[in-house]
C-alpha cells in the first residue's frame, strides 16, 4: 500500500512538473510581417523566460496561410495565439468558433472600436489609410471623394480592390455608406480613369515617380517612401465635420480555443497589447500607430487621438468582404 501511495505521489509530481514545463512554451501563428513581429517575440522570450514557437505567413500566402491552418486544426489545436495584421481574419475565426475570449487587463485604455464586443480579439498598433501625394502639391486631396473630381481624371491610382487593405476599405464603405452610395463611388472611379495598381506599395511608387498625383495607401507604405527620401507628403482623408474619418487597420491578437498553453498564451497577449510593445512597433520600420493614448511615437504621423477615425463594426466589414468579391471582380472587368 505504501509503495502504491508513493508511486501515486511521484506520478502527481511528475504531471505537475510537466504541466509547468509546458507552460514555459507558447505557440503563436503570425500574419504580421516576420521582419517586424519577430524582434518583439524575441524580446518577450528574453523578458518572460517563455519559449516562443512562431509560425509565420509567407509572402506567397498573403496573410491567409496561417489562418487556413488554424481552421484546418480546429479539432486539434496546435497554436495558442494568433497575431493577425488586421482584424478581418480575426472575425472570420470568431465566426467559425475558433477563438477563446480573453479580456487582457493591459488593454483597458484601448478604444472599444478596436476590440471584439465579446473579447475574442483585441486590436493594437495600427496602420491607417491615408493619401500619399506629390511633395509641393498645392491642393492636396482631403477626402476619398476627391478621386472622382474632374481635375484629377487619369492622374490618380488605387490598389486592386480584390486584395489587401483596399478590399477592407471598400467593405468598410459598404458597411457605413450602404450599397447605393458605394456602388456609385466605384462607378465614378471608373469614369474618372483612376489607375489600378497591383498593391499599395506600387501605388506609393507611382506617386514617388510622379506617375500619379496621389494614392490611397497604408501608412507604412507612405512612411517608407518618405524615409527613403522620395519627394512625397501625406494627407489625412475625411477629417472634417460630417466626414467619415480615416479607416484604421489595427493588428489583432487572440487566444485559440483549446490552446495547449493557455497561461503562457495570456502572458504573450498581455505583452503584445502593452504600451511598451506599441512604442517599439511605432519606431520600427512598419511605423504603426499606438492605440494606447500618450505613447511616444515618431513625428511623421499623427497620434490616433488627433485623428478622426471611421467608426466601423469589423464584424460587418468581414461579412461584407466575402459578399463583395463578385461585385468587385465585375467592376474590374468593365
Amino acid at each position: 500500500m505504501y509503495r502504491l501511495f508513493s508511486l501515486l505521489v511521484l506520478a502527481f509530481l511528475f504531471t505537475a512538473c510537466s504541466s509547468n514545463a509546458l507552460q514555459k512554451t507558447v505557440t503563436v501563428y503570425v500574419s504580421e510581417d516576420q521582419v517586424f513581429s519577430e524582434p518583439l517575440l524575441k524580446d518577450f522570450e528574453k523578458e518572460s523566460g517563455i519559449r516562443v514557437r512562431a509560425v509565420y505567413d509567407t509572402e506567397e500566402s498573403k496573410s491567409t496561410g496561417v489562418m487556413n491552418r488554424l481552421i484546418a486544426e480546429k479539432n486539434n489545436p496546435q497554436a495558442d495565439v494568433y497575431w493577425a495584421n488586421e482584424p478581418i481574419r480575426a472575425e472570420v475565426l470568431r465566426q467559425k468558433g475558433l477563438l477563446q475570449p480573453y479580456q487582457s487587463p493591459v488593454a483597458k485604455d484601448i478604444p472599444d472600436v478596436f476590440k471584439s464586443a465579446t473579447d475574442d480579439w483585441t486590436g493594437f498598433s495600427a496602420r491607417i489609410r491615408l493619401f500619399i501625394v506629390q511633395q509641393g502639391m498645392k491642393d492636396k486631396p482631403t477626402s476619398i471623394m476627391d478621386y472622382t473630381k474632374p481635375e484629377y481624371k487619369g492622374k490618380t491610382v488605387i490598389a486592386n480592390p480584390l486584395f489587401g487593405t483596399t478590399t477592407s476599405q471598400m467593405a468598410a464603405l459598404f458597411s457605413v455608406w450602404g450599397s447605393k452610395k458605394t456602388e456609385q463611388f466605384l462607378a465614378d472611379l471608373k469614369a474618372n480613369d483612376v489607375m489600378i495598381s497591383t498593391s499599395n506599395g506600387e501605388s506609393a511608387d507611382f506617386v514617388a515617380s510622379k506617375s500619379a498625383l496621389f494614392a490611397l495607401v497604408d501608412s507604412d507604405d507612405a512612411v517608407s517612401r518618405l524615409k527613403a527620401g522620395d519627394a512625397v507628403a501625406f494627407s489625412y482623408p475625411d477629417q472634417g465635420a460630417g466626414e467619415l474619418g480615416v479607416f484604421v487597420v489595427p493588428n489583432a491578437v487572440m487566444m485559440i480555443k483549446g490552446a495547449p498553453h493557455p497561461q503562457a498564451a495570456k502572458k504573450l497577449i498581455d505583452y503584445l497589447l502593452s504600451a511598451e510593445s506599441e512604442k517599439k512597433l511605432a519606431f520600427a520600420d512598419c511605423a504603426q500607430i499606438p492605440l494606447h493614448p500618450g505613447v511616444v511615437m515618431p513625428p511623421y504621423l499623427k497620434p490616433m487621438d488627433e485623428l478622426k477615425v471611421m467608426q466601423v463594426d469589423y464584424a460587418k466589414v468581414a461579412q461584407k468582404m466575402v459578399e463583395l468579391q463578385p461585385l468587385l471582380k465585375a467592376w474590374l472587368q468593365k
